[in-house]
């Protein structure tokens, strides 16, 4: 979140990142981010808000005013890098991710299984200045 200009970042399913007025609860603006989202983030000193995204990248997105907002970059990363953190002070952004094998065969219970992370391949990307 934006704690200055009162805007709250969140990513979805959909391929979006829907910036909403925090107060207000109106949509700001809906950005097409990357696929397989699973987290936003926002570094106050750069106006910059982030999605990792499982499919392999990372959405970097400028506030250019509070209610005026672009896809400023679309940065590779690793498949299954979607968790992040932002270091306000150095401006880095972290994201961490393994190499995958193959998925097991789907049953009933499982129709979509996720492929195994393979051993002693886990890495944390360090991303920024």
């Amino acid at each position: 979140m934006d704690r200055e200009s009162r805007r709250l970042f969140s990513v979805c399913g959909n391929a979006k990142m829907i910036v909403l007025d925090a107060d207000a609860g109106r949509v700001v603006a809906a950005l097409p981010i990357g696929g397989r989202t699973d987290g936003a983030a926002f570094d106050p000193g750069t106006k910059l808000a982030f999605s990792s995204n499982g499919e392999g990248t990372l959405t970097v997105v400028r506030e250019e005013t509070p209610d005026r907002f672009s896809v400023a970059a679309t940065v590779p990363t690793l498949v299954g890098a979607r968790t992040l953190a932002v270091d306000p002070k150095t401006h880095r952004i972290y994201t961490a991710t393994a190499r995958f094998g193959e998925a097991p065969a789907p049953t009933a219970e499982r129709p979509h299984p996720r492929p195994p992370m393979l051993p002693d391949s886990f890495v944390i990307l360090v991303l920024g200045s």
